[in-house]
């Protein structure tokens, strides 16, 4: 397989494992914890979901780039911190508000966060230096 076609494997392969640690952590706040709103859990589960993510994009994912951890990660985060933001609000939006279910409304806001996700991370976050 070429480099970019392991880099999605890597990808997806880190996104399910993110989104495993994201999702365990809104069910355990809605379920466990009783939270009053599937936008709040969410949110402060994104923190969980984020973190794992982050870790795997720079040791999994994107290991080539040579940046340091630090300035990637303040990148990764004003990414990820507009990506949770926006994932918060489609859950708010979709169970709160229109009291949809919120295990749909995860998934689609799911969806559109793994596609910001992806090209913000190879373009801006973890992109390989010029030699």
């Amino acid at each position: 397989m070429k480099q970019h076609a392991w880099e999605i494997v890597r990808y997806v392969i880190n996104g399910v494992a993110a989104t495993t640690v994201h999702f365990a952590a809104l069910y355990s706040g809605l379920t466990i914890l009783h939270l009053p709103s599937a936008g709040l859990a969410n949110l402060v589960a994104a923190l969980f979901g984020i973190s794992a993510s982050f870790l795997g994009s720079r040791y999994f994912v994107f290991s080539e780039t040579g940046e340091s951890i630090l300035r990637q990660a303040c990148k990764f985060s004003g990414l990820y911190g507009a990506i949770a933001l926006l994932h918060g609000l489609v859950l708010f939006v979709w169970s709160d508000q229109l009291e949809f279910d919120y295990r749909i409304g995860f998934l689609l806001a799911t969806i559109l966060q793994v596609s910001l996700s992806y090209v913000g991370n190879k373009f801006i976050v973890f992109k390989a230096l010029k030699a």
